[in-house]
């Protein structure tokens, strides 16, 4: 089993910048795509940004030109860099996995961090 830990979510001011991590825990698993959604109350998830494993990334439109994904698979982590942030992008940020066991061929499963709240405001 894995466990998905975010962490740099708060407070910031409209304009401001904020980069969020995710780091798997665990033992005997491989990531395939990873990616960021976000939440607010009353409202779907939805889709942030998302980073196939060994493809090109792909954003909301709503995020593109401010929002950076990126991965470093030697320490099972995913960042996003949040640039230009607007009231708009308050909400909890999820981090996501699709999850493959070594020890299996049964396939990929989905994994979810626990959130990290994200406020923009003056």
């Amino acid at each position: 089993q894995v466990q998905l830990v975010e962490s740099g979510g708060g407070l910031v001011q409209p304009g401001g910048s904020l980069r969020l991590s995710c780091a798997a825990s665990g033992v005997g698993f491989r990531l395939n795509a990873m990616g960021w959604y976000r939440q607010v109350p009353g409202k779907e998830r939805e889709l942030v940004a998302t980073s196939p494993n060994g493809a090109s990334p792909n954003y909301a439109d709503s995020v593109k030109g401010r929002f950076t994904i990126s991965r470093d698979n030697a320490k099972n982590t995913v960042y996003l860099q949040m640039n230009s942030l607007k009231s708009e992008d308050t909400a909890v940020y999820y981090c996501y996995a699709a999850v493959r066991s070594v020890y299996s061929i049964t396939g990929s499963y989905d994994q979810w961090g626990q959130g990290t709240q994200v406020t923009v405001s003056s």
